[in-house]
């Protein structure tokens, strides 16, 4: 081996033992202000993170506590929490027994939800119908998308592009209360809009 390639293995060498693996986490506070908890493990340990702005370095392994604050972390990540897109609004919006007609109280609610979508510039929609357990599950699969439908064509009313609205029929298949079956439960009667 020539002098300047051992030369060179040595400095890559040197550097990769000065290298260390590191990670750095911090639980943040939801939008409403509440924290949830994180378990953050590593083959030295772990440890429960439960307060806002508590964290750990991880460094070769080793798990270490650390605190950071809000003033912190917006000096440390601030334009990158900046670029995150904003967390979907979403309605919820009751059917009657059976039918793609909204409920009296929902169709109350609907004209603000579309004075809220029509405001939107550039926004998306995702509109996803649901059923109770009532009848059969083809039957069901087949009303939650009429429901889904009946929003869409309201969104598209109100300025929303129809490119812009995603529409899934659930069926009775993710309850809202989880009933057996053929039993009616309002509450798994709706749709659920969620606007970006």
């Amino acid at each position: 081996m020539r002098q300047s390639s051992r030369w060179l293995w040595v400095c890559a060498l040197s550097l990769a033992a000065c290298t260390r693996l590191t990670s750095h986490v911090v639980l943040l506070p939801g939008p409403d202000g509440r924290t949830g908890a994180l378990l953050v493990t590593s083959v030295a340990g772990a440890v429960v993170l439960s307060e806002p702005y508590t964290g750990v370095d991880v460094v070769d392994g080793k798990v270490a506590p650390t605190r950071t604050s809000a003033a912190m972390v917006s000096e440390a990540y601030g334009r990158l929490l900046a670029m995150q897109p904003a967390r979907p609004r979403v309605h919820i919006i009751y059917f009657e027994f059976g039918q793609s007609v909204p409920t009296p109280e929902s169709k109350a609610r609907l004209p603000r939800i579309l004075t809220e979508v029509s405001a939107l510039s550039a926004g998306e929609a995702v509109v996803i119908g649901h059923t109770d357990r009532v009848g059969r599950a083809e039957a069901n699969e087949h009303l939650s998308w009429q429901r889904a439908n009946v929003i869409r064509e309201l969104l598209v009313g109100a300025g929303l592009g129809r490119e812009a609205i995603t529409i899934v029929g659930r069926g009775e298949r993710e309850p809202a209360v989880v009933t057996a079956d053929n039993i009616p439960e309002s509450r798994n009667r709706r749709v659920e809009l969620k606007l970006r």
